[in-house]
């Protein structure tokens, strides 16, 4: 068997071959008929599993180089686990927040961030701490590692759908750049779960997401 490298264009116009790399892996599971099921989220976090070796770890290899999953808002699970009553589905957002772990930080932090809520329409509904467990994380990671809380937001217009994700994108970037806080999701109709982790450990981090009432 004779080994061919593989071809690639010689540099022209704005493409030059020397930024070529591999990418991440992605996989994607949908249901034709567009029924919500946790289901769905099993076979998500099997398709995870299996794209392992798309992700990479350096010496230590408990610390991976990121591993998340994309779900619908499940809203029949915030309604049972968000402190607070929420409006009708989709006219509502939710972020998932990493926060300081400094309580002090967190709360100065979270103030800033309803302050900025308000000025763009918003009312923050509530704050929940997601709920992690951290037996399968290095010390690499650790020691890094922020407080994660989901922020739930509605419109004082009453806004749903696009009106209300569009300020809703507004209340993230302006929280990253203002205060400093990265939102790995927010908005009435996604939300994302995620971390510095490999593919087994997204799940074991958030146990949640094997809650039946987590669908997508």
């Amino acid at each position: 068997m004779v080994y061919v490298p593989l071809a690639r264009p010689t540099a022209q116009g704005l493409y030059d071959p020397a930024f070529e790399h591999d990418a991440c892996g992605v996989g994607f599971v949908a249901r034709l008929d567009g029924v919500a099921s946790h289901d769905i989220v099993e076979k998500g976090l099997e398709v995870l599993r299996n794209l392992d070796h798309r992700g990479a770890t350096g010496a230590d290899t408990a610390a991976g180089d990121g591993a998340g999953i994309l779900v619908q808002v499940p809203d029949a699970f915030l309604r049972k686990v968000v402190p607070a009553e929420l409006p009708a589905k989709g006219s509502y957002a939710v972020g998932m927040a990493f926060l300081p772990p400094d309580a002090r930080e967190r709360e100065a932090a979270k103030a800033g961030i309803t302050h900025i809520a308000a000025q763009e329409g918003l009312r923050v509904l509530a704050w929940r701490a997601v709920p992690v467990e951290t037996d399968s994380l290095s010390r690499i990671s650790l020691d890094v590692m922020p407080f994660m809380e989901m922020l739930i937001v509605d419109s004082y217009d009453g806004l749903s759908g696009l009106d209300l994700e569009r300020l809703a994108f507004v209340l993230r970037r302006r929280a990253q750049h203002e205060q400093k806080i990265y939102f790995a999701s927010l908005s009435c109709r996604t939300i994302v779960y995620k971390g510095m982790l490999t593919t087994d450990q997204l799940e074991a981090v958030y146990p949640e997401l094997h809650d039946p009432d987590l669908a997508s």
